[in-house]
């Protein structure tokens, strides 16, 4: 009798461990392979070490559970436990992160991480916990590149008449609308379907979303325009964090920087080894290109969207930030 009240007692404390454990899906839309999906590995990898498996986790990759407003939307609803997302519709719900997304602002990948690492990227993400959104860390996609299937771009002369996709962002529009091409926003999800059936001409991504979206397969020229640095961010919902004890979620912190290290160091990797990728793959690589015309297009019309609203100020901070 006492056996098997001591393995009674034992099979309710397993039972009970069992239903303590939580899965943590993280969501994003790119393959699961990805610079995303590098981050959302580390992110879970640790998150499982620091709980000592109370937590485990798995991706929802390649856009599985929607495009990014809708991963957005779902984590203020909680029905979507985490999202690493690109800011290009964050700005639909905390217009600030706008300046972000400024064309020809950052000056290169320290420049960006020190700012939002920094005093700037941390009251950014206190703006974002202000919307019924939990802001973790800040991750990145890269600096951003034209692709096409018409013909190479050297000037804004090139881009005319290019339907090209955007992100869901009105800074990104203001800004091609501006360099002269026909900007078109749509989900990613979407996207390489719509360049296959030549609904869009083109679109522009960094080298790390190119590569794992194969977009050589659909588009033939790839311009290194380097126009946009385009941040990421793991977002968690509101609801689910506000269930967790201080410790946990310090562990979700955490787990954060482990996957925006790798995330970050998978970025790296891509820029040094992606553009032979895209070559090897046959796209015609276009690196001769005076991004001054660019640049003086793109702040002419894109500025002003955000400037107008919010001042030169935040702008300015950014552009000091050694």
């Amino acid at each position: 009798m006492k056996h098997f009240i001591i393995g009674a007692v034992a099979a309710l404390t397993i039972t009970g461990a069992a239903e303590a454990q939580q899965n943590i899906v993280v969501a994003h839309t790119t393959p699961a392979g990805s610079h995303y999906g590098v981050g959302a590995d580390a992110f879970i990898a640790k998150l499982e070490e620091l709980s000592g498996g109370a937590f485990t986790g798995e991706q929802a990759a390649a856009g599985q559970l929607g495009g990014e407003r809708d991963l957005i939307e779902g984590l203020q609803i909680g029905s979507i436990d985490m999202v690493i997302t690109s800011t290009g519709p964050l700005g639909n719900f905390v217009p600030e992160i706008y300046a972000l997304d400024l064309p020809f602002l950052f000056r290169d990948y320290d420049h960006a991480r020190k700012v939002l690492d920094g005093e700037i990227g941390q009251e950014l993400i206190a703006k974002i916990n202000e919307n019924n959104l939990v802001g973790l860390a800040w991750a990145e996609n890269g600096f951003r590149h034209v692709t096409n299937s018409q013909r190479p771009v050297r000037t804004p002369a090139d881009l005319a008449g290019l339907k090209l996709r955007t992100m869901e962002n009105r800074v990104h529009m203001a800004a091609f609308t501006g360099m002269g091409a026909s900007p078109t926003p749509m989900a990613f999800p979407e996207v390489f379907g719509a360049l296959q059936q030549g609904v869009v001409d083109g679109q522009e991504n960094p080298v790390t979303v190119i590569t794992a979206s194969k977009f050589w397969e659909v588009q033939k020229y790839v311009s290194l325009t380097g126009h946009v640095y385009s941040p990421a961010i793991i977002l968690v919902s509101p609801i689910l964090f506000d269930g967790l004890s201080d410790e946990q979620k310090g562990w979700f912190y955490e787990a954060a920087k482990a996957g925006v290290e790798a995330n970050r160091a998978e970025v790296n990797r891509l820029e040094e080894t992606g553009v032979a990728l895209l070559r090897e793959n046959g796209m015609e690589v276009i690196t001769d290109i005076d991004k001054a015309p660019f640049a003086a297009l793109a702040e002419e019309t894109a500025y002003s969207v955000y400037t107008d609203e919010y001042g030169p100020d935040m702008i300015d901070r950014i552009k000091a930030v050694e």
